[in-house]
């Protein structure tokens, strides 16, 4: 099994400036945050940080915590833009803005697995709010995206509406991954393409516990049922967890050994603007044809 690195670079609406001393600093269009981040056990390339705001972790275990603003900064959102893909950006009760910009270079891979193919069928699992979706969709995918919770749909449509693509085909679904993907296995479904981004620990819309040690495994057979011979991928990210890329890529390579390809296991990394190191995000496994 092969161990990559996938580096999000730069671009115009979104760069880590710098990162040190357990925060990273960065830039949202015309808005720069201060941010929590454990792995940037440096020094940073600067003690200057000008921010509009900073997100304070409250003291103890829980991941709560609050924004603190020091400029004008506008809590219903802003827009911002990836490729063909406009959307939302928002300061958010659980620190993050809205999306996963560490996840472009995931949509770039993707979107080449599938080049090829005039109308290929993607699902999007914990889909939140559909950065990732419209990606895909604007390459020309049939997309069906999935999460929980009625609120991150909405956006996802609201950021359809916003990328002028309210009108590709996308089935918005607000329902419990793990369910959802189970009856597609009974319906006899198949897709091109699969990716999941699945949390620690969550609830289904009707009060379903998911816990990531105990449901992945059973997700991932579920979704290796709905590809086959003809699929182009899987690609799965997994976040805030004490587990190895190396253990999530032995769990994607045993169930998916029938139909050959490539799996992968690695890091996803953000490169920072001021000196061209790596931060490190989260760990990923994928299966590619």
């Amino acid at each position: 099994m092969k161990l990559t690195t996938l580096t999000g670079e730069p671009w115009t609406d979104y760069g880590l400036i710098d990162s040190g001393h357990g925060r990273k600093f960065e830039r949202y269009g015309p808005y720069r945050f201060i941010r929590p981040e454990p792995q940037a056990m440096w020094a940073p390339a600067s003690e200057d940080w000008d921010a509009h705001g900073e997100f304070l972790p409250a003291p103890d275990d829980e991941g709560g915590g609050r924004w603190h603003y020091s400029k004008p900064t506008p809590r219903e959102g802003w827009p911002l833009k990836w490729q063909e893909v406009t959307f939302t950006a928002q300061t958010t009760p659980f620190r993050h803005l809205g999306f996963f910009p560490d996840m472009a270079p995931v949509w770039n891979w993707m979107r080449a697995q599938t080049a090829d193919l005039e109308a290929p069928e993607v699902m999007n699992l914990f889909g939140y709010t559909g950065v990732g979706t419209l990606a895909l969709a604007a390459k020309g995918a049939r997309m069906t995206h999935v999460d929980a919770s009625k609120k991150s749909v909405a956006e996802g449509k609201a950021n359809a509406e916003l990328s002028g693509m309210a009108d590709l085909p996308i089935r918005w679904m607000i329902d419990d991954a793990g369910k959802f993907t189970a009856r597609e296995v009974r319906r006899g479904r198949r897709y091109d393409g699969i990716i999941l981004d699945p949390p620690k620990w969550g609830r289904g819309p009707n009060g379903e516990i998911w816990k990531l040690e105990e449901g992945l495994p059973g997700l991932i057979a579920d979704c290796r049922a709905l590809l086959d011979a003809e699929s182009r991928f899987l690609f799965l990210t997994v976040y805030a967890v004490r587990m190895s890329a190396l253990a999530i890529g032995e769990l994607v390579r045993q169930h998916f050994a029938d139909l050959g390809g490539t799996v992968e296991a690695g890091e996803l990394t953000v490169r920072e603007e001021a000196r061209g190191l790596e931060l490190p995000t989260a760990i990923f496994a994928r299966w590619s044809r």
